[in-house]
């Protein structure tokens, strides 16, 4: 195994780009200090005797669950099944796929389950009836019902799996229900860290990381003392241009757009969905896990950097006040941070046939190289979404949601996705809100989104 960076740089000229990177996304107003953040620089370890062991005298934690039907629900039940005397599902919200919600009824028996909308509860009811479901759970719906899921008195943590601005109302009620919460949703923090981060600290619940980045640098600080954190390092796999260079791009942009649009929704290392890929495309996933970071750890935008490992084995690190570097890797799987989360402070002991154990030989090298703004402006636009603070980042993310959805559509080319969010965020400059109600922030979501429609052109559609 080899560890190597871009050829030819030393520490001192590392530093020194970082020092570049840094200015250039400087905001004019810088607010980051005003929220106070979920973890800030460290995580005390409980000590014995102050918590129920998993499994230990029979006691289960029990888990809520938002978006029992999608990919991170669904790993999480399986989670649960495979660790079934240390979890116990007491709740299930999901969308409309009544089908796959009444097969997991009927495994794991939960007292509540939710769907997305009223005329899903007879579809419900005929396929529990199917599945042979005869205890039917009590069912409810549309957000009122994801929101009792969410509170459900017997919970100890919910597992937010819901999409979008759809999971911030369930959320903010289970925090002031004292429920600790794996955070899977990254509009809970993104968009609604202004207001969720005030209201843990109120509450004195925990915010236990799902994302593998997050959830790298959340294991990175067990134990650390006050001050010991002086840098985050999130790791990006540089997504499909990685190998591009700018002018490259711009070329294709130029005289074939249409490959260029088919190479931004192609991962070089995953089969993702179209909107994922296209965000690891154009760095915006690590421009937004930027902001989240922050939020989290409290630590300085100056402070958190990013650097691309095509590899994807070190899923980020922490750099200590003495200069030391703590890094957490393993294969790529989801799993592995959805468990931490329900197991936090201990960790499960899993089988190697479903869970694979990383090997150092078959590993092979791992490398870095710093990311290009000029290739990768979403960085830039992220910093300073990030320091003016507020509404700001939730414009951010959801300007992005709309142009990727544009762009996934061949309304408009690969670049005009940075344009548009940059016209975006400026024009809200205008009316930012920086301590934001849950209302200020789903109305703000939904301008970001129009706004963006309303700039776009017909012009901007690449050919069909």
């Amino acid at each position: 195994m080899m560890l190597s960076g871009t050829p030819g740089n030393t520490p001192s000229r590392v530093r020194s780009s970082r020092r570049v990177i840094r200015s250039s996304c400087v905001s004019n107003n810088n607010n980051e200090a005003r929220y106070g953040a979920c973890w800030p620089g460290r995580c005390a370890i409980p000590e014995e005797g102050t918590y129920q062991r998993l499994g230990v005298d029979g006691y289960r934690k029990k888990i809520s669950l938002l978006g029992s039907t999608g990919s991170i629900g669904t790993q999480t039940l399986d989670i649960a099944e495979e660790h079934a005397d240390k979890f116990e599902v007491v709740a299930l919200a999901a969308g409309r796929n009544v089908d796959l919600l009444a097969k997991q009824v009927k495994q794991f028996a939960p007292k509540m389950v939710a769907v997305q909308s009223a005329d899903s509860i007879e579809p419900l009811k005929e396929a529990l009836k199917a599945e042979g479901v005869t205890d039917v759970p009590e069912i409810l719906a549309g957000n009122e019902g994801a929101i009792e899921v969410a509170r459900h008195p017997d919970c100890e943590a919910v597992v937010t799996g819901i999409v979008g601005c759809a999971g911030l109302q369930p959320t903010v009620e289970a925090i002031k229900a004292g429920k600790d919460i794996c955070l899977a949703n990254k509009e809970t923090l993104i968009a609604g860290g202004p207001h969720i981060v005030p209201l843990i600290e109120k509450h004195g619940v925990k915010i236990l990381p799902a994302d593998s980045e997050h959830s790298a640098l959340f294991q990175c600080i067990q134990g650390l003392p006050e001050d010991g954190l002086r840098r985050i390092i999130l790791t990006a796999s540089g997504g499909a241009f990685r190998d591009y260079s700018l002018d490259e791009m711009r070329f294709l942009a130029e005289n074939d757009p249409l490959a260029l649009h088919a190479k931004a929704t192609t991962h070089p290392n995953w089969d993702m969905g179209a909107k994922i890929t296209c965000d690891s495309a154009t760095l915006m996933n690590k421009s937004l896990e930027v902001i989240e970071a922050h939020y989290l750890y409290g630590t300085s935008y100056d402070d958190i950097d990013v650097v691309i490992h095509p590899q994807s084995i070190i899923h980020s690190m922490v750099e200590t006040a003495d200069s030391s570097v703590l890094a957490q890797l393993g294969w790529p799987d989801m799993r592995l941070p959805i468990l931490y989360t329900m197991s936090w402070p201990e960790r499960v002991m899993c089988s190697e046939e479903t869970w694979p154990r990383l090997d150092f030989i078959k590993m092979g090298d791992l490398t870095f190289k710093e990311p290009d703004t000029d290739k990768y402006p979403s960085l830039t636009l992220g910093y300073a979404a990030g320091r003016d603070g507020g509404t700001m980042t939730g414009v951010f993310s959801a300007a992005n949601e709309q142009a990727v959805a544009m762009f996934l559509d061949k309304q408009i080319g690969y670049f005009d996705i940075f344009a548009v969010i940059e016209k975006a965020c400026e024009k809200h400059k205008q009316e930012i809100v920086l301590d934001p109600s849950l209302d200020d922030i789903v109305h703000f979501d939904q301008w970001a989104r129009d706004y963006v429609s309303s700039v776009v052109s017909p012009d901007m559609a690449i050919s069909k």
